[in-house]
């Protein structure tokens, strides 16, 4: 057997040994009875690898993952979910995972990573699925994706929970390019324009540290195990109070990521993400490598793709809707004002707003049975 990673819609890709992938398969493998895996075909040109727990044809849930991350970053909550009677399904979404069909290509196929495609990526997986209306739960860059989810598809998507990136409401005016230019001349970087550059994915892949000891310091910078992370909001969109978010949030300008997050390498496994799970994650970013998940960073940076939202402007999410992050998540506050439009004019029936302690960016993984807990009972009132 093979695993195909195609390259493009002409169909020509790169075969790989399944066993490149066998991390992941084992993590999948060792995983709660509660979980399955099972490969969806014909969803918007994908192949979509999915986890899933509870019975088909009980309510609906779908968890969106961010970067860099997976379906198995659900994990821990799928089986509360699915015991309280839900059907949950989380996919490895486009350009992740093994989910196969996406273009990996720096100079590939970037409109298919634009928001409105990947909001279509999860009509079709549902259409497939046979399931007409859901719950849907983003997480990270999936909280934006859920976010257009339910603002466009209402009928489709009737509630929407957002976790660690708030909604602040579709663009309404061109982003502010001169904020790049001042941080520059600080010596910083914003980490989404460092995210969109040609040189991102071989920094990361090739790391001298590793694969595996990057994405450990990274998860370990961002969660509520590194000391540093007291989040507070910023006052403005202005490179001075932008200089105040942490180094993997703003960088220094002559270092990459991996060089960023490396200083920040934990002595040992945390207690919310051992060295097997660990695991997981590096070898499926070994296969695939970032590139998938940055073209999602490079489409939210282009005013191209940003403009083609406008339509949406002065649109509002007008579901049942909720915010779950971290209490040391300073995603919260990394775009000024968000958190405050999103409780108020953008998300128009939020039923609640939390901000979990012991948790940093990856809440879900950090506090799962409080991530579930609030889940539940959102569900329930929703």
């Amino acid at each position: 057997m093979v695993y195909t990673h195609v390259l493009n819609k002409g169909g020509r890709g790169v075969a790989s040994p399944l066993d490149r992938l066998a991390p992941y398969n084992r993590g999948v493998n060792r995983l709660s009875a509660e979980i399955r895996s099972r490969r969806v075909d014909g969803v918007n040109g994908l192949s979509m690898h999915c986890l899933e727990a509870g019975m088909p044809g009980r309510p609906c849930v779908l968890l969106l993952h961010g970067f860099p991350e997976l379906a198995y970053s659900w994990r821990k909550v799928m089986p509360a979910l699915a015991a309280a009677g839900y059907h949950v399904v989380a996919p490895d979404q486009r350009g992740y995972g093994r989910t196969t069909g996406w273009d990996g290509r720096y100079d590939g196929d970037l409109d298919s990573y634009r928001v409105m495609n990947l909001v279509q990526d999860c009509l079709a997986l549902l259409e497939r699925l046979e399931v007409g209306h859901v719950n849907v739960v983003g997480h990270d860059f999936g909280s934006p994706v859920a976010a257009y989810c339910a603002l466009s598809r209402p009928d489709v998507f009737r509630s929407v929970v957002l976790m660690s990136a708030p909604f602040g409401g579709p663009p309404e005016a061109p982003v502010d390019q001169r904020i790049h230019t001042e941080l520059a001349a600080m010596g910083r970087k914003h980490y989404q324009s460092y995210y969109s550059t040609r040189e991102a994915d071989a920094d990361l892949r090739n790391c001298p540290q590793g694969i595996r000891a990057f994405l450990r310091a990274y998860y370990h910078y961002k969660s509520a195990d590194w000391e540093g992370n007291n989040p507070h909001p910023l006052k403005a969109w202005t490179a001075a109070e932008f200089s105040k978010l942490p180094a993997y949030y703003v960088m220094r300008l002559d270092e990459d990521m991996a060089q960023t997050v490396a200083p920040q390498m934990p002595a040992g496994e945390a207690a919310w993400l051992t060295d097997e799970e660990l695991g997981v994650y590096t070898g499926a970013f070994q296969q695939t490598g970032f590139q998938g998940g940055l073209q999602w960073y490079r489409c939210a940076t282009s005013p191209e793709y940003i403009g083609q939202l406008k339509r949406f402007a002065g649109s509002s999410i007008d579901v049942p809707s909720m915010f779950i992050a971290g209490a040391a998540d300073w995603g919260i506050y990394q775009k000024p004002g968000d958190f405050e439009r999103m409780q108020g004019a953008a998300c128009t029936q939020m039923i609640g707003c939390h901000l979990v302690p012991g948790a940093g960016h990856w809440v879900q993984q950090e506090q799962p049975e409080k991530t579930a807990e609030l889940l539940l009972d959102f569900l329930s009132r929703a």
